[in-house]
């Protein structure tokens, strides 16, 4: 998969995302990262990015030029995703990071000041994301959890899939609770179906207890999830452990 990001401040970008799983991912070549500076294509010799917003009122606003510049210098056939980081933009989600993830190229563009001109909306096609209901100081870090919650599930990024599709909201319940050595820790012990070896039971546990966390902390999510009967059944019980004891 290939990322480029449109960003003021590129070293916000990609020095974090030289660590951990996804930097792991770049020096092997699964996921190729570019970052430009959008100054870089500023036309003015100070660079200039922004400008007072026509109508009055207070703030800045992204200029169209660089922007227009640099989309069509990194993407001169419009062949990518593109998105916008932006406050009033779609929420963020795992179901949105997998639709995402089969993008081969994304191009992402970090919002700041008031926002962008509008036209560059109409220019290019643009997703606007935004990653919770409150505003930052600037689209960076929406675009580093867009790129680390994507990435991490391009194939080849994590070892084993299987962990990724563990994950709390991969299926769109919150995540099981999960336990490793001692078995006993300051008197507290492991359940004991997750150390009996029975696989079926197992499964069965965790399904029960992320669906009875999910009821309990995201019930939203519940509400547009189709049940099964064993869904239906485990979410119903009283004690969600209570037919492995």
């Amino acid at each position: 998969m290939r990322i480029d990001v449109l960003t003021l401040f590129p070293d916000m970008i990609d020095l974090p995302l030289r660590s951990s799983m996804i930097g792991r991912a770049r020096e092997r070549g699964v996921i190729d990262l570019r970052v430009h500076n959008i100054r870089d294509y500023a036309t003015d010799k100070h660079h200039v990015v922004d400008d007072i917003p026509f109508g009055g009122g207070s703030g800045m606003v992204m200029m169209a030029g660089p922007l227009y510049n640099a989309i069509k210098a990194i993407d001169p056939d419009d062949r990518s995703k593109k998105i916008l980081t932006d406050a009033s933009g779609q929420k963020f989600d795992q179901v949105m990071a997998k639709k995402l993830m089969t993008d081969t190229w994304l191009l992402i563009i970090c919002g700041h000041y008031k926002g962008i001109d509008e036209r560059l909306k109409q220019l290019f096609p643009m997703l606007e994301v935004s990653i919770g209901d409150y505003v930052l100081t600037g689209g960076e870090i929406p675009a580093l959890v867009l790129i680390d919650a994507i990435g991490r599930l391009v194939p080849g990024v994590i070892k084993e899939i299987s962990s990724a599709e563990n994950d709390s909201y991969f299926d769109g319940l919150l995540g099981y609770p999960e336990y490793t050595q001692p078995r006993i820790f300051q008197g507290l012990s492991v359940p004991e179906v997750i150390v009996s070896g029975d696989h079926e039971k197992i499964r069965r546990w965790r399904l029960a207890r992320a669906l009875q966390k999910t009821l309990a902390r995201r019930p939203d999510l519940l509400n547009d999830r189709e049940l099964d009967e064993e869904e239906k059944y485990l979410l119903s019980m009283e004690d969600e452990g209570a037919e492995s004891n």
